[in-house]
């Protein structure tokens, strides 16, 4: 007798900003991501992502790592980085990073500006998504094999 087993498994997207950050959400599959919301960059932050990922049971977070076109950290990085330390210690789940460049522009060629901080960590999450589903590398936040870059903070 051949039994199938549906392995569901739900991602939050994370297109961190100074202000803003957009949140978006994988369906069950893990195959398809979809904008969520925009938060407040505050104090209360942590805590929102932390329950959304309660509610929608998710088991994964991807964080967008931005680059400029030549490759190089964006001075947000820095910024970045701190944040996926935090948000790795304070929530039990994996965290993995996922390089991108100009998505919130990207997202604005097809949205409204006030939700293309949501659209843009939706494409963060697909590219991941794709990546995974083609079983090509991620990285994830403090995994010996992370892929290491050059803002002078050691993940």
């Amino acid at each position: 007798m051949l039994s199938c087993f549906n392995v569901l498994m739900r991602y939050i997207g994370i297109d961190y900003g100074s202000k803003k950050v957009g949140i978006a959400l994988s369906d069950e599959s893990a195959t398809l991501a979809f904008p969520k919301e925009v938060l407040e960059n505050n104090k209360g932050l942590i805590e929102a992502i932390k329950k959304i990922c309660q509610g929608e049971k998710v088991e994964g977070i991807i964080v967008g790592e931005s680059y400029d076109e030549k490759g190089e950290p964006n001075k947000i990085m820095a910024k970045i980085f701190l944040f996926k330390k935090k948000i790795t210690d304070e929530i039990e789940l994996p965290v993995y990073g996922e390089k991108e460049f100009f998505t919130t522009i990207e997202a604005r060629r097809y949205q409204d500006r006030k939700d293309a901080d949501a659209s843009a960590a939706a494409l963060i999450l697909q590219r991941f998504l794709d990546k995974k589903s083609l079983g090509t590398g991620t990285t994830k936040a403090g995994h010996p094999n992370e892929e290491k870059t050059k803002v002078g903070h050691a993940n």
